[in-house]
């Protein structure tokens, strides 16, 4: 088992896919990181050598903010938006969505599940 900045990867799936597991990683970052450390995109995750394992959780954590520094980092945005009072702050603080989509008639991700009025006789 793999574990790298504290995230276990998928021992069968190939690297390229299991570097994705890592909150900061997408396709393109786990692309440049196997350019990186020259480690084949096609090697499964339990093929890995503790050597590369370590050569990839180092040039992570010396490259990129990921895991839980991310994490805070984005939480901390969005809680300056909701001090500074903001249109998107007004949003986040109400549940609604941030970006300009209709809400009329969906929106029920951010929402939630739908309210039924009750109506006393």
């Amino acid at each position: 088992m793999a574990r790298i900045v504290g995230v276990d990867l998928p021992r069968e799936k190939r690297v390229e896919a299991g570097l994705q597991y890592i909150y900061g990683v997408g396709p393109a970052r786990a692309k440049k990181l196997l350019e990186q450390t020259n480690i084949s995109p096609d090697t499964r995750v339990h093929d890995l050598t503790e050597e590369e394992a370590n050569l990839l959780a180092a040039t992570i954590q010396n490259s990129y903010k990921v895991e839980g520094d991310l994490r805070r980092e984005v939480q901390g945005n969005i809680k300056r938006l909701m001090d500074i009072n903001c249109y998107r702050g007004q949003r986040h603080k109400r549940g609604l969505p941030c970006r300009g989509q209709q809400t009329q008639t969906n929106a029920r991700t951010r929402k939630g599940p739908r309210r039924t009025a009750i109506k006393k006789k």
